[in-house]
């Protein structure tokens, strides 16, 4: 029987320097869904989305990808794993100088060999999946906010990931652009099968697309559920993160060093 996780984090710890961002956390991400990573700023979302791809070591603790500790790898065995996975950044990450087309044709370039004619109609595939059908020759610069957001999915799909990643896919975008990039990756989950791990802060997002929700809160695990039981929960955290209800408490030292640096 296959695993129901597709990734598997125990005792996850990160430090800056002396500071403890990310304390002890354990908990799993399940296959073939959608897991929404969620919390204030600076609760450590993208330190730990860093960790989860790859880009960022951890003082200890491990990541389970298919059996394997991604935190033990070697670089070379990192940049294998990171082949299998795709990633959309806040910026989207386009390379403003190369047309979409040669944007998303990048990775296939440099990871596979083929030939020109067969990238051509991947690209196009890629592109026709997101809704940019007709773009290739324009350049980032000429594009909207959520359609460089799309080219960058569409760069992320490029070699075919097993597991997509976004960080923050609905920032700057408004609410219906916001809600045409939802349900692409909703359908992304529903024809591919993909696991995918969306960090965000907006609530209608987060409601509409995710299966699986996590929460952090000043680096530590307060949430690992369904999206039910992430409504109905009775932690005060929670219902105030729902609520959108200021914390009463101000902001300490350690709080404001953790906002510049861990999210």
């Amino acid at each position: 029987m296959q695993n129901e996780s597709a990734i598997t984090i125990k005792n996850l710890i990160t430090r800056y320097g002396d500071k403890l961002i990310l304390k002890d956390l354990s908990f799993e991400i399940p296959r073939s869904k959608i897991t929404a990573i969620v919390g204030g700023s600076g609760c450590g979302k993208s330190t730990l989305l860093k960790h989860i791809i790859g880009l960022l070591k951890p003082a200890s603790g491990s990541i389970l990808v298919g059996g394997r500790d991604i935190v033990a790898m070697n670089e070379r065995e990192l940049n294998e794993f990171r082949r299998r996975i795709g990633v959309l950044f806040q910026g989207s990450a386009l390379l403003n100088s190369m047309t979409i087309e040669d944007n998303v044709a990048l990775p296939i370039r440099e990871h596979a060999r083929l030939n020109e004619a067969t990238i051509k109609i991947m690209v196009k595939m890629k592109l026709d999946l997101v809704g940019l059908s007709g773009f290739d020759d324009f350049f980032p610069a000429q594009l909207s906010g959520g359609m460089k957001k799309r080219a960058g999915i569409a760069r992320a799909m490029a070699l075919d990931p097993e597991m997509l990643f976004f960080d923050e896919p609905q920032a700057g975008l408004d609410p219906i652009t916001a809600a045409g990039l939802d349900e692409l990756i909703m359908k992304l989950r529903d024809i591919f099968k993909m696991t995918l791990v969306v960090v965000t802060h907006e609530l209608h997002s987060l409601f509409t697309i995710a299966d699986h929700i996590i929460m952090l809160d000043k680096g530590e695990l307060i949430f690992t559920g369904t999206v039910e039981q992430f409504k109905f929960s009775e932690h005060p955290k929670i219902k105030r993160f729902i609520s959108r209800q200021v914390e009463e408490d101000k902001y300490c030292p350690e709080d404001y060093f953790n906002i510049i640096t861990a999210d």
